[in-house]
């Protein structure tokens, strides 16, 4: 039976049988117990399904992790101890040394570096493009080696909107796949597999857990893509892997099946970022409400958004939901429902000016985070960004001025109260 996605959010994941728990257990154990030898065997050579050890595979993480693939519509679904952990295993699956990858250049600076500094120590080279750039720089930027496109449905912090179909047509256009990290928009505000993404990305630390109380990662299939298609560029997935006894993923588990089993059985038994189950046990908790409040964290956003808007001593604000914004008509079409509560903006006077705006904030807190029920603010150029001039923060389009604000699930009201007393001692 299908259900609106509100629904999913809470019943999605796990079905209890009769007289078992109506929530997730949690699993917090690391080994199973069998009877022969013989069944374990058919477990570590694929052959069956179940449970051996929690590096590999836990019922409570794999019941999280169903819940997403099925609030995101795909056909597997793994989830990983935090959200680089699930851009890096995305990548490097498909990824090895001599591959190419083209990203958005408008996405998280951990992401950049990732791709930038330390996959290219692993022989793996990448090309940057601006989220704007034509279709046909796009397509230039796709070398016979690229192996995979990535970018960021909102990106953070820049707010670009990624256009999923110029980048789709892109991907499809060279023969790879198009990776998404879908992490500020949710699946509640945007599904990337229905603009033609093939892999999408979470950081769950953010909205989904949406309590800033445990970190976590999410890497969804869609099923589509084709690698036998494609075979002579994705080897580890098309040609038998030694290490697990001659499986070939794409043969034995099929399109639907063999990105998330390749991942799992190789990248996760060699690296092991796997999640603890009492994490994806309060992941969970926080998927239950994330329909609820990113309704909320929209509405706050797009107030604050044009309160900032109107003020003398704001110089700029970013958010796509402002007519007007550079992002506003893509946002139209692929967010019609919101984007995020992220808000960013200059504050006149620069660095002293937005350093004194934020000393001065009472109920909004100082935060590395972003994306949770609390209203967060950031000062990227004295804080994650502080080692750069002001020369290169412009460059890097990270002005001494901007202010990150994430607006929480609070009264708007309160937000906007705290916002304009600090405002008011500048």
């Amino acid at each position: 039976m299908s259900q609106q996605l509100e629904t999913t959010c809470v019943q999605g994941g796990w079905q209890p049988g009769d007289a078992e728990p109506r929530q997730v257990p949690i699993y917090q154990n690391t080994t199973w117990r069998y009877a022969t030898g013989e069944h374990m065997a058919r477990l570590f050579d694929l052959e069956e399904a179940g449970y051996f050890y929690t590096r590999l595979a836990n019922p409570t993480n794999d019941a999280v992790a169903k819940k997403i693939c099925e609030m995101e519509g795909g056909t597997a679904a793994m989830l990983t101890s935090s959200g680089q952990a699930a851009n890096f295993f995305a990548l490097f699956n498909i990824c090895e040394a001599g591959s190419h990858i083209v990203a958005s250049s408008a996405i998280y600076g951990g992401t950049y570096n990732l791709i930038a500094v330390t996959m290219a120590k692993m022989g793996i080279e990448s090309t940057f493009v601006a989220p704007d750039c034509t279709a046909e720089e796009l397509d230039a930027a796709l070398k016979p080696n690229t192996r995979v496109v990535f970018g960021e449905t909102i990106a953070n912090p820049a707010l670009a909107v990624l256009d999923f179909e110029k980048f789709a047509a892109a991907a499809n256009a060279h023969g790879v796949p198009l990776v998404v990290d879908n992490t500020f928009a949710t699946p509640v505000n945007c599904r990337p597999f229905e603009w033609g993404a093939h892999i999408v990305t979470h950081s769950t630390t953010k909205y989904m857990d949406g309590h800033a109380s445990a970190v976590g990662g999410a890497i969804v299939d869609s099923g589509t893509f084709d690698w036998m298609a494609h075979a002579e560029k994705y080897p580890g997935l098309t040609t038998p892997d030694e290490s697990y006894h001659g499986v070939v993923y794409a043969e034995a588990f099929g399109k639907e099946g063999a990105f998330i089993t390749k991942a799992t059985a190789h990248l996760m038994r060699d690296l092991g970022s796997i999640p603890s189950p009492q994490n994806s046990f309060i992941l969970n908790l926080g998927l239950e409400s994330l329909a609820v409040r990113m309704k909320q964290h929209c509405a706050n956003g797009q107030a604050v958004a044009e309160y900032l808007q109107q003020h003398p001593k704001v110089s700029w604000v970013r958010y796509s939901g402002l007519p007007g914004d550079a992002y506003y008509n893509l946002a139209q079409k692929y967010l019609p429902n919101g984007g995020c509560g992220v808000v960013c903006f200059g504050v006149v006077g620069g660095r002293e000016a937005a350093q004194t705006f934020m000393s001065n904030l009472k109920m909004a807190a100082i935060a590395t985070h972003v994306a949770d029920a609390r209203t967060c603010c950031l000062h990227p150029a004295s804080t994650t960004h502080r080692q750069m001039t002001d020369e290169e923060l412009e460059a890097a389009g990270v002005g001494a001025d901007q202010v990150r604000m994430s607006c929480g699930i609070e009264a708007v009201e309160d937000i906007i109260a705290d916002i304009e007393q600090a405002l008011a001692a500048i």
